[in-house]
């Protein structure tokens, strides 16, 4: 019997994979996207397109129809306020999530969230995710199932690339204290983690973090030294204090601003990076499905680099 998934955010990095995974797994994918062509790896795959967006109910509901699952990865991680954030994070997933209630026969429901709601005083994306989660615990009569992943990686990511770049160069920001220490998980595992999820009987009202199984997960300095191995480079590592961090923030903030363009360093995303505790320290996950992380650091690092290079942006 052919089963069908909803997956937005699927034009993106992290919900390009989903899609692939889905796919291969032998689900018909149905997507919602802004316009055609969604994606040029979707090709030979079995994907229905809905041609819309998060505030358009009319869309939301022909995306969700007679679907068993819906897993929704769309999300922004950078907007120009904190109310844009608030309208696709918060509203959108409420929005969705109450489309998907609706259906005569509710599907599962699948919240890729961030690691980052756990602390949503640090910044308007951390606080929009979190709003987000507690929006879909509040809808009744719907089966769903929250994922905080950390930080992904992996070939396609425009995110990390900056730091492969600068690695590569020879210069190696250390951003943070020499105690800070987070978690990774290579955009692989992610997507194996959803397929093994919708492969089991649905659970209500579970909130999962999950990550590459390395136990208290990474220092800057050793993020720094695995990809400098990869790269073949013996970078200059430069410590950046968070005064200087908040005044590159303001100077980008005002840069953005006078061109129109959404600022990629904030105020806020300099808490976020200074945060020391970025580690998953929820295990549930894995003992519940049985499901485990396939790639190392080092493995996901060489396949990321070496994508990178093969499409030039190293």
């Amino acid at each position: 019997m052919t089963r069908t998934v909803a997956v937005t955010g699927a034009t993106g990095f992290i919900g390009g994979h989903l899609v692939q995974r889905l796919g291969a797994d032998g689900w018909t994918v149905r997507i919602l996207a802004r316009q055609l062509p969604v994606h040029p790896h979707f090709g030979r795959m079995p994907v229905e397109a809905v041609i819309g967006a998060l505030d358009d109910e009319g869309s939301l509901r022909e995306l969700v129809e007679d679907v068993d699952a819906v897993v929704h990865a769309a999300g922004l991680i950078k907007a120009r306020s904190r109310a844009d954030f608030f309208a696709t994070n918060a509203a959108g997933v409420a929005r969705l999530a109450k489309v998907a209630a609706g259906q005569p026969s509710p599907p599962r429901f699948i919240l890729i969230s961030t690691l980052a709601a756990r602390e949503p005083t640090l910044s308007s994306y951390a606080a929009s995710k979190r709003a987000g989660e507690t929006a879909l615990a509040e809808i009744a009569d719907l089966a769903w199932t929250i994922i905080r992943p950390p930080a992904i990686y992996g070939p396609g990511d425009r995110e990390t690339l900056a730091f492969f770049r600068a690695v590569a160069k020879g210069v190696a920001p250390l951003l943070g204290s020499d105690k800070a220490r987070l978690s990774l998980l290579h955009v692989q595992d992610l997507s194996s983690a959803v397929a093994v999820l919708l492969s089991q009987a649905g659970e209500v009202g579970a909130t999962h973090e999950i990550d590459d199984g390395r136990p208290g997960g990474y220092s800057w300095r050793e993020l720094i030294e695995t990809a400098a191995a990869h790269l073949g480079t013996t970078p200059r590592t430069i410590r950046v204090p968070r005064p200087l961090l908040h005044a590159v923030a303001a100077t980008n903030g005002l840069l953005a601003r006078l061109s129109g363009r959404v600022p990629i360093l904030t105020a806020d995303k300099v808490r976020e990076i200074c945060h020391s505790d970025w580690v998953c320290h929820d295990q549930v996950f894995g003992n519940r499905t049985g499901w485990s992380p396939a790639v190392s650091l080092k493995q996901g690092f060489a396949g990321t680099i070496g994508w990178y290079r093969q499409q030039g942006w190293l």
